[in-house]
């Protein structure tokens, strides 16, 4: 099995991993669940504190997956270990502890 196939597969299940995590975040409540704030201050802060939280990570899940999109395209593009931004070669060591990165370390600390 060549690298590029190892890398696809390991993109690939991951995800689907994390589609999978999001379509649970995402799902509607159960039919009769009522969300309810309350009236008084401090009433259904956790629902509220519990939702905010579920929307940022339904949001890092989200961007997650378009970078791992983005790598599997350049894969089959043949791009793939390549900057977007500048073009230079992404080190190996990078590629292997964020395999989804599409940028040097260069480019993303700016």
């Amino acid at each position: 099995m060549t690298t590029s196939s190892t890398t696809e597969e390991m993109l690939r299940s991951r995800r689907a991993e994390l589609v999978a995590e999001l379509e649970r975040l995402t799902e509607p409540p159960e039919e009769g669940a009522a969300v309810a704030f309350g009236k008084r201050v401090g009433d259904g802060t956790t629902e509220a504190v519990e939702r905010l939280a579920t929307t940022a990570m339904a949001r890092s899940l989200s961007a997650s997956i378009m970078d791992i999109d983005r790598a599997l395209l350049k894969l089959g593009e043949g791009s793939y270990g390549l900057c977007d931004e500048c073009g230079d070669e992404i080190p190996a060591t990078r590629l292997e502890a964020l395999p989804a990165t599409t940028r040097c370390v260069s480019c993303a600390s700016r």
